[in-house]
């Protein structure tokens, strides 16, 4: 079996689409594990054990379990409304964004905007922000004034894999970088 190929399926169910497999997530997006394994079995073979090694060796650690194992959920990035309960905190004084160069022009006009998700993310470093960028072609890297974002009352997130979140950044406190 490809885990990666499951677990992007639950990346799919968890963050997008959890009706996919017939299960609900409740206010903030944990899943009942018993009914995600369940659900997705209908369509490929999946136990705990597998569940668990999915959770422990993605490399974005895009998944987390509640204390006891029984339900399971996404770190971010998230297009459906649920509050994963990531407690405000004050950014670096520089964060980063890696996008592709076809989405430059938008940007500069526009600033960073979530979309389809909840938050745009950002990056603690520039390297990593190039990774995220070439997932969308040739990858482009803006700096982010964070700090300067948060004197002026914008609100930060950091979920438990390291990313940060925020409703969006206007061109203001944008630097295009490459």
């Amino acid at each position: 079996m490809d885990l990666n190929k499951t677990s992007r399926f639950i990346s799919l169910i968890l963050r997008h689409r959890p009706n996919t497999i017939g299960i609900s997530l409740d206010e903030h997006g944990w899943a009942s594990v018993e009914e995600l394994l369940a659900g997705i079995s209908k369509t490929q073979y999946i136990d705990m054990e597998m569940l668990e090694k999915i959770v422990e060796t993605d490399s974005k650690q895009r998944y987390s379990f509640n204390e006891d194992k029984t339900l399971i959920r996404a770190n971010q990035g998230h297009s459906i409304d649920v509050d994963v309960e990531l407690p405000k905190k004050q950014p670096p004084v520089i964060l980063y964004h890696g996008t592709g160069e076809k989405y430059v022009i938008s940007i500069d006009e526009q600033g960073l905007i979530s979309k389809s998700r909840l938050y745009v993310h950002l990056s603690g470093d520039e390297a990593t922000a190039a990774v995220v960028g070439s997932r969308h072609g040739r990858p482009v890297v803006y700096e982010v004034l964070a700090s300067q974002m948060y004197y002026d009352g914008y609100e930060f997130f950091q979920s438990v894999n390291g990313v940060w979140l925020t409703k969006a950044v206007p061109v203001q406190y944008l630097k295009k970088l490459k």
